[in-house]
């Protein structure tokens, strides 16, 4: 192949305008040689890259169908396993293009250098250990299915959405944008809050003059409703209901509301469950709680 693209270039116009220009060190067998590996590691990385999509994507549907996994935990599993792996293969095919360059253009051989045992030995003094201790964690971390890519969860004071694990970092997007890089090294513990399944659970306060067991009955017929319509019924696995009775005071008293949904549905759910409440609430002349007003301080 590199013969054929020397001879074309020579024969070719191009070849000749550069060659006139001397500019021909441009199409040297060197330069020909390098340039044809560098677009064949371009091209099987490509090709690797969507094999092993599509490695991921049919092993995933298959174990998916002797367990119970839901359409977005198998979509989170595909990712997440799609993007670690298409990184290794990243950086296998950028170190084999460099020591390919080098060895080409400048004649310098690296072998002896990965072999090294004494520069390997200088490589973890200055700090390879981490490195190791994080590409570790990550494989951990995927293999026992800590958490994927789509999860919401609270990592070491972060919380957010899982955006991208990576060999070495786990990247978290929270509630305001920011983004936190957090080495998977230093993970000690994970709170996911989209495993398996979510749960809808929030407060409400009523005026302490109202009948406990007419609003509870309006709490739960509410919440079985909303589970069977069409747009939520995929989303909610066992209806909002009233769970228990939670503080009294005199100016109020707290009901708590409790139901199972998907994962990552909970705050959706929560929402439409409070809307459909406080218009139910109206319409039955059910009275809420009202909160203290300030007490305003008259200077003499």
């Amino acid at each position: 192949m590199d013969k054929l693209i020397k001879q074309f270039l020579d024969s070719s116009t191009l070849g000749q305008w550069l060659h006139g220009n001397n500019m021909g060190w441009l199409i040297s067998e060197r330069i020909i040689d390098t340039l044809s590996v560098v677009v064949g590691s371009v091209f099987v990385y490509f090709i690797v890259k969507y094999l092993l999509s599509s490695a991921i994507h049919y092993s995933i549907r298959s174990t998916a169908k002797h367990r119970s996994w839901h359409r977005k935990d198998m979509e989170k599993r595909e990712k997440t396993l799609i993007q670690l792996t298409r990184s290794f293969w990243r950086i296998i095919i950028i170190f084999y293009v460099m020591a390919i360059i080098a060895n080409k253009l400048f004649s310098f051989d690296l072998s002896p250098l990965f072999a090294s045992a004494g520069i390997i030995g200088v490589a973890l003094g200055f700090g390879a250990q981490s490195l190791v201790k994080d590409f570790l964690s990550g494989i951990f971390i995927i293999a026992e299915n800590q958490y994927r890519v789509g999860d919401v969860v609270d990592v070491m004071g972060a919380a957010g959405t899982v955006e991208r694990v990576g060999t070495r970092t786990t990247v978290i997007r929270d509630s305001g944008g920011n983004v936190h890089y957090v080495p998977n090294g230093t993970i000690q513990h994970v709170i996911n809050k989209t495993m398996g399944y979510s749960m809808s659970r929030f407060s409400i306060y009523i005026d302490p003059s109202s009948d406990i067991s007419e609003v509870t009955h309006i709490i739960n017929s509410t919440g079985e409703k909303l589970a069977k319509e069409k747009a939520w019924q995929k989303k909610i696995i066992d209806p909002p209901k009233f769970v228990s009775v939670g503080d009294i005071t005199g100016r109020g008293t707290e009901l708590i509301i409790a139901g199972k949904t998907q994962p990552s549905d909970q705050w959706a759910v929560t929402s439409e469950m409070r809307h459909r409440l406080l218009q139910n609430f109206d319409r039955e002349g059910v009275l809420l709680a009202t909160l203290p007003t300030p007490t305003p301080i008259i200077k003499k």
